[in-house]
């Protein structure tokens, strides 16, 4: 049994959707991150960073995982699914991944601090990270152009980056003119697996759209 410490962020998404798509066996954890659970004692033993996602795999001595891309090649590599074996096959899904984690993640993360949570607007910092992760979705559209994946085939790579480039419109980042990352997206949103990861954690009663809006945002700047 897989026990998935998480939160509706698109780092935790990746690792709810992944573990769909596999089908293992998972307990959820939710944990209230604008109460900064995330950072209590007990949970840094699981995750020194503090953050999420992290999985324990008790069917393996109780072994914690941390980092979402970590984990994504864990469960990757444990059911023999979403990422290839041979060494090309392999390079070319992680190259992606790494592009994620290096890339779109970072710099969208960055541009949702600026353009949404910041306390007071910097244009220039607004500007710059939305340009970056503009840019990084360019590359994205160009690579779909090519390939129906990220890495040709589904893989761990296309999981990492779907759910960040969901939330383009919450950065305030534009995907018009890239027709090949729209495809995409459409695709891998219509998956099963995929809606079923992006409901965990169960989401609580929506209140009305602004409410619910600033509440997120405050709740973003007690970890800022």
């Amino acid at each position: 049994m897989i026990e998935l410490f998480t939160a509706s962020t698109p780092n935790g998404q990746k690792a709810s959707i992944m573990l769909e798509e596999v089908g293992l066996p998972y307990e959820v954890r939710a944990l209230n991150l604008g109460e900064l659970e995330q950072k209590q004692d007990w949970f840094l033993v699981i995750n020194p960073n503090g953050r999420i996602p992290a999985i324990i795999d008790h069917g393996n001595d109780d072994f914690a995982v941390f980092e979402s891309g970590a984990i994504l090649i864990y469960l990757a590599e444990k059911t023999g699914k979403l990422l290839p074996t041979d060494a090309k096959g392999r390079s070319k899904v992680l190259q992606w991944l790494m592009f994620q984690m290096g890339g779109v993640g970072p710099m969208q993360g960055q541009a949702n601090v600026f353009y949404r949570y910041a306390p007071e607007k910097l244009p220039y910092a607004i500007e710059r990270y939305q340009k970056e992760t503009r840019r990084l979705f360019e590359v994205l559209n160009t690579q779909l152009g090519k390939t129906p994946f990220l890495a040709g085939d589904y893989s761990i790579a296309d999981i990492a980056t779907f759910p960040w480039v969901r939330i383009y419109d919450w950065s305030g980042i534009s995907v018009e003119g890239l027709p090949h990352l729209q495809r995409w997206f459409a695709e891998l949103e219509a998956r099963p697996a995929v809606q079923r990861g992006l409901a965990i954690p169960v989401k609580r009663e929506l209140k009305p759209a602004e409410a619910h809006t600033q509440e997120i945002v405050e709740s973003v700047r007690k970890m800022l």
